[in-house]
């Protein structure tokens, strides 16, 4: 039951948010290498635990580990900046900072996807994706 979204990274942030609200330790979608960046970053910046990727019977799985079992999940919120309908970007000097710091913005840069303050130490804008605390 493949249904193909117009937004598929809306589509990756609701299941995560979704398993965390029935206290799931990881969630299974279709791969995109977005996807998979996003992911990524969540995971060096400490939000999820890890990141997998197998072969499927058509295409790749992308495995998001987001806790382990008995321990909370460290994402409080996850929401989708930039839509299909309005897309935001930012230069470098104005891309926000999440909760003083505490928080992570995703920024689809020239240089690929970064966290907003590489992208901020890079002096590079772009694209804002999603901001996660």
């Amino acid at each position: 039951m493949s249904k193909t979204t117009t937004d598929p990274i809306a589509d990756m942030l609701t299941r995560i948010r979704n398993a965390i609200a029935v206290r799931k330790t990881e969630v299974s979608l279709p791969h995109s290498n977005v996807k998979e960046a996003v992911a990524k970053l969540l995971k060096d910046s400490g939000f999820i635990d890890s990141v997998a990727v197998e072969k499927a019977t058509v295409g790749k799985t992308l495995t998001i580990t987001i806790n382990a079992e008995g321990t909370n999940a460290r994402i409080t919120e996850i929401t989708r900046l930039s839509k299909p309908g309005r897309r935001e970007y930012a230069g470098s000097d104005k891309i926000p900072t999440v909760k003083r710091g505490r928080g992570l913005v995703i920024v689809s840069t020239s240089k690929g996807l970064l966290s907003g303050a590489d992208a901020k130490k890079q002096g590079v804008g772009g694209e804002l994706i999603c901001k996660v605390y």
